[in-house]
């Protein structure tokens, strides 16, 4: 059963210097393209799903699948709840047997930030859980909609938040945006040196689709090691099921359907996982 804990994995891509890739995922076919994924590269991932995907996936039914998934899979994989909203939702996660969380509290003020968090470590260490937070603002959203902009996580503050909460993972706001980047992003990599530099814990970069393959090289280099990717699936599974229609002389049914969005949500998978785990060459 290599349902592992996230932390496990983090600490494993610490070593290697590498980055692990945590795949949002919405139905069973982006269930079992990313799994898929890491079968065929024999590398670990996340699932993911955020709590304002649960409109359409609700997590009475993907919460099983995924644990499910990463149960039978002879990769290890961890399972986490990505950006909650509520701790109730979080405690449902764990009790589903997620073995990482997280509660963005990101956008209230700081004491009230560490009061969630707080309250959140304490619940996931009764289930031996990992937890992960946000500090700063990642642009966007995680539905498509406006965010709240965009505000750099601040080095020293991370210190402080980090000895508070007792986290396990820190999530940084360093030019980075959920959705689609409208250009590409200039990420501050002086800030989350600084950052990588006083807190030594493993960190986190949101908002990964669109992102260059060497900025994603050069953020694991100093100090991510779970990198999200959400839209980027979403898109490539849409564009499968798209070509799929729209391809002549075959007939169409649901079997076929199927297939083709499993396929294409695999081979954004792995494209990112063979990302993630080449080092930066400075190039």
């Amino acid at each position: 059963m290599p349902l592992v804990n996230m932390k496990e994995l983090m600490a494993r891509a610490a070593g290697k210097n590498r980055g692990c890739g945590s795949f949002s995922v919405g139905n069973m076919e982006m269930v079992r393209g990313a799994v898929m994924a890491a079968e065929q590269l024999q590398v670990p991932i996340i699932l993911q799903i955020a709590e304002k995907r649960l409109t359409t996936s609700p997590l009475s039914l993907m919460g099983p699948m995924m644990v499910e998934a990463a149960k039978a899979s002879p990769v290890d994989i961890a399972v986490h709840f990505d950006h909650g909203l509520t701790l109730e939702k979080v405690q449902e996660a764990l009790d589903y047997g997620f073995t990482s969380v997280m509660l963005d509290a990101s956008a209230l003020p700081f004491e009230e930030n560490i009061a969630q968090v707080r309250a959140v470590v304490a619940l996931a260490s009764r289930y031996g859980a990992a937890v992960e937070a946000e500090l700063g603002l990642v642009g966007g959203s995680e539905e498509g909609g406006p965010g709240h902009g965009i505000r750099c996580t601040d080095p020293k503050e991370a210190e402080i938040f980090v000895e508070r909460t007792g986290i396990d993972a820190l999530a940084v706001a360093i030019g980075n945006a959920h959705g689609n980047y409208p250009v590409a992003p200039h990420l501050q990599f002086d800030v989350l040196e600084e950052i990588n530099r006083r807190l030594r814990l493993p960190l986190v970069l949101h908002g990964g689709s669109g992102i260059s393959d060497r900025d994603f090289q050069r953020a694991i280099s100093l100090g991510i090691r779970k990198v999200n990717i959400a839209t980027a699936s979403f898109q490539s599974l849409t564009a499968c099921a798209g070509e799929y229609f729209a391809a002549a002389g075959t007939e169409k049914d649901f079997f076929g359907l199927s297939a083709e969005m499993t396929k294409g949500v695999c081979e954004n998978v792995r494209r990112h996982i063979e990302v993630f785990d080449t080092p930066y060459t400075g190039e």
